[in-house]
């Protein structure tokens, strides 16, 4: 149902609703005039009984006569609201109790109208070329728009070798966004310092590294970084940015972390997170906060394979956990789980990323978060050295996560993920569940305008 459709089914609702209160306001006010004739007839008799008894039945009199009226004008009032003033009052009620409901309409609405193959594949963001199966992507042609008919994905990330000027990515961005038959994620790793694809690829000012941010102990700073980000970001064409780093840096010999931390303070990574992601957003670009529950602790790198904290779960609610309860709740709208393992939570190595204790038990159900829980990497050594890509992709969804970042094969785990549904491994409901909490993101800008 279109808003137009629906404001005009509450115009016709409004229409019902004034001609019945019409009718009332009309037998109320017949009502009235009787009790008024009534009470005139009464007092006429006991006038005889005194001049002090009249006095009293001319006061009730005039009341009843004025209630009477008073009913009268506003039924006439009632009838002639102009029509201008009845779509003023409509479009007043829809946007005040039914900007989320029409959100999830319109989700609804488009999700319902999609196969599920459809809507597997856009459970999945992953690189240009796994998409076309070209060694570079640098451009978005015939081919892009084959494979996104094929596989209508979630999202497409970007990395340095896909930037070659402001004008080439602008147009590649602009193509796949025309070509794609559902709304898209146009993503990239912009972070700042060592970890800027853009910035780096197109020879801009780079912010400053995370921990020079943490260092200054000024908040604003990340603020305004993050909003220079953005801009630049959104003036491309990206909507979405794995950013900023939540973790905490509470082993300094993390080297995977590093000065991509915000610092070792819990408090002031929460700070810092909290005005990045608040910096981002307000440019339109939907921040990704990362590496959930923390990996700034970890005893190696999940690129090259195993990395784990002996943390408790309390220990981690103490450090860890905070600055993505901060980022959450200045509005991150996607946060990234990382693939470090947790022995104290999930009893073995399981990658936090494929963990139900992790995603669902503790980040939705304790933290409450509802926004998009989103895998790392699945090309990752912590995850394709010990899960082949089907397996990872199904072990993250039933985790609870809603979309599957880069598996090392993409076309296997996106078949593997489609046979997990049919055959009842994956409910189905739970594919669209991830999917609506997905195009509430995508949609709700054009909601909202």
């Amino acid at each position: 149902m279109s808003g137009f459709e629906f404001q005009e089914e509450d115009k016709r609702e409004y229409r019902r609703r004034r001609r019945i209160r019409n009718q009332i306001l009309a037998y109320v006010s017949l009502v009235l005039i009787l009790a008024v004739v009534s009470v005139g007839g009464y007092f006429g008799i006991k006038a005889l009984s005194g001049v002090v008894e009249e006095k009293q039945q001319q006061e009730q009199m005039e009341e009843a006569l004025a209630a009477a009226q008073q009913v009268e004008e506003e039924m006439t009032e009632a009838s002639e609201v102009p029509e201008e003033t009845v779509e003023e009052t409509v479009v007043e009620t829809v946007e005040e109790y039914t900007e989320e409901d029409l959100l999830n309409e319109v989700v609804e609405s488009c999700i319902s109208e999609m196969s599920l193959e459809d809507r597997v594949a856009g459970l999945f963001i992953v690189t240009p070329e796994a998409l076309t199966g070209v060694d570079r992507a640098v451009k978005a042609g015939d081919g892009t728009k084959e494979a996104l008919e094929k596989y209508p994905v979630g999202g497409l990330i970007y990395f340095k070798q896909n930037i070659q000027s402001k004008d080439q990515i602008t147009e590649m961005l602009a193509n796949t966004t025309a070509m794609s038959k559902y709304p898209i994620f146009l993503a990239v790793d912009e972070e700042g310092d060592s970890v800027a694809r853009v910035a780096d690829a197109l020879k801009l000012d780079k912010i400053d590294s995370a921990a020079s941010l943490g260092e200054t102990g000024n908040a604003d700073n990340a603020y305004e970084a993050y909003k220079q980000v953005g801009t630049y970001l959104m003036e491309y064409g990206f909507n979405l940015n794995f950013a900023p780093v939540a973790d905490v840096l509470t082993n300094p010999d993390n080297d995977a972390i590093g000065k991509r931390s915000f610092g070792s303070d819990a408090d002031i990574v929460s700070s810092m997170v909290a005005s990045s992601v608040k910096g981002l957003e307000e440019t339109g670009v939907t921040a990704c906060i990362k590496h959930f529950p923390g990996q700034g602790d970890a005893d190696g790198d999940t690129h090259d394979g195993l990395a784990t904290t002996d943390k408790t779960l309390e220990q981690l609610r103490e450090t860890e956990l905070k600055p993505f309860a901060a980022g959450a709740e200045a509005g991150a709208q996607m946060i990234m789980v990382g693939h470090i393992a947790v022995p104290s939570i999930t009893g073995d190595n399981t990658p936090a990323s494929l963990s139900k204790d992790v995603v669902t038990d503790i980040l939705r159900e304790e933290m409450g978060y509802n926004g998009v829980v989103i895998t790392d990497a699945l090309n990752m050594s912590a995850i394709s050295e010990y899960y082949d890509s089907a397996q990872a992709a199904v072990m993250a969804l039933k985790a609870g996560a809603d979309m599957v970042l880069m598996p090392e094969d993409f076309e296997a785990a996106y078949e593997g993920v489609l046979a997990a549904v049919k055959d009842g491994t994956i409910n189905e409901a739970r594919i669209n569940d991830s999917l609506a909490r997905v195009y509430k993101i995508k949609y709700k800008e054009t909601v909202d305008k």
